[in-house]
């Protein structure tokens, strides 16, 4: 019984939806314009520890659609989960928070991103599949680099 307490341990406790805004600024006008509009997607990660052994970790889609330098619309979307993640090694838990769980949540974004963009009256824009991992580790070696830097500083 006592190896059982020490088992990693790896749990969605829940995935939801933690915040969502659609905004047409430009509408009706804009609506009537013939040109082909521009779309920029910015995705951004976030994790917190809620307790001993939980996280909330979230990913955040920004749209932005515009045509002739005004907007068509703007959707933000911020998807979480929180996760019990326990009796892991440190070295392993930063890994798990950055791939694993974004990679829960992410499905999640894109339907909502997709659903929200067609019930505002617009194509659904549909984003991209995501290599978390790679982010992860770009992200690790940005770090390396930054520390590196200021090393010789």
């Amino acid at each position: 019984m006592a190896d059982d307490n020490n088992a990693p341990v790896f749990q969605i406790q829940r995935v939801y939806l933690k915040d969502l805004s659609l905004e047409q600024p430009n509408s009706p006008q804009i609506l009537l314009e013939q040109a082909q509009p521009q779309v920029d997607i910015n995705l951004n990660l976030a994790a917190q520890p809620v307790a001993d052994g939980v996280y909330e970790v979230s990913v955040t889609a920004t749209v932005t659609t515009t045509v002739k330098d005004k907007t068509l619309f703007l959707v933000e979307a911020k998807q979480a989960g929180i996760f019990e993640i326990r009796n892991i090694p440190d070295e392993q838990l930063q890994p798990i928070i950055g791939i694993a769980c974004p990679q829960i949540v992410y499905p999640y974004l894109r339907a909502i991103v997709s659903d929200v963009c067609t019930r505002a009256g617009f194509p659904p824009v549909v984003l991209a599949e995501v290599n978390f991992q790679a982010m992860y580790e770009a992200q690790q070696q940005q770090q390396a680099a930054g520390g590196a830097a200021a090393n010789l500083n």
